[in-house]
């Protein structure tokens, strides 16, 4: 009895009962897809020869955290979905099978997308364009690459939020308590609204002069959550009915 009520205060997700206890084929399969996205991230085109080259590859760590920033944030939301609801069912398996194919579609452009943010702002604060240079990218080829990435997220969370509507609709099977729907449906609105926030800035980036930085704008989805809070209130302290 002690062991439950330590292990809930330490849960980081109190209020909703886990109905995912077991790991299934389909998280392997998805763990494997992400690693392979991280490493894709991360990974360096050739390992550094001198000290010039290490200091250069070191300071590529700044890009990298904000792309893989980005993927840790779906890989939570795949990981929550499958711990709290356990549904993988036919047409679960064929979002999840798109939803992996995106990660992976997206992870490159990520890295392209934050190495030329990176370097646009070296050259503007520090006056040293060489790292720029060395993407092969102007101002309009980043626009593209950021529109394109842009499109690739958009997709994702509106998979994402496919994932959480189905579950949703399965409220009756696995008995969601009052807690656990306004949670779900705060989460299947809250990636609808990432969808609209994605194709807003894929059409700044291409067609507007902010061009690459429409990107930044990516976090503004921050701002819906206090919103949802008030629109799905929790009123159901309990985990578990």
């Amino acid at each position: 009895m002690l062991r439950d009520q330590i292990l809930g205060k330490l849960d980081h997700d109190p209020l909703f009962r886990w109905r995912g206890e077991n790991v299934t084929r389909i998280e392997n399969l998805s763990d494997i897809v992400f690693a392979l996205a991280f490493g894709m991230l991360v990974s360096s085109s050739s390992s550094p020869q001198n000290y010039t080259q290490l200091l250069d590859y070191l300071w590529q760590i700044i890009p990298v955290i904000a792309g893989f920033s980005i993927l840790v944030l779906i890989w939570n939301a795949h990981f929550v979905f499958f711990r709290r609801y356990g549904v993988a069912d036919n047409w679960i398996i064929v979002l999840n099978a798109g939803l992996l194919l995106m990660v992976l579609f997206i992870a490159y452009p990520l890295r392209f997308i934050f190495d030329g943010l990176f370097g646009y702002l070296l050259g503007a604060i520090a006056g040293d364009w060489s790292r720029m240079k060395q993407t092969g990218m102007d101002f309009q080829a980043s626009a593209s690459i950021v529109g394109l990435f842009a499109i690739g997220y958009a997709v994702t969370f509106f998979i994402l939020a496919l994932m959480y509507g189905h579950a949703l609709r399965k409220k009756d099977v696995l008995n969601l308590n009052e807690t656990e729907l306004a949670l779900t449906k705060r989460t299947v609105w809250h990636y609808r609204l990432d969808v609209v926030t994605a194709f807003v800035v894929a059409s700044l980036a291409v067609l507007t002069p902010i061009g690459p930085f429409a990107a930044c704008l990516l976090g503004a989805s921050g701002l819906f959550a206090p919103v949802l809070r008030w629109r799905f209130p929790v009123t159901n302290t309990a985990s578990q009915e």
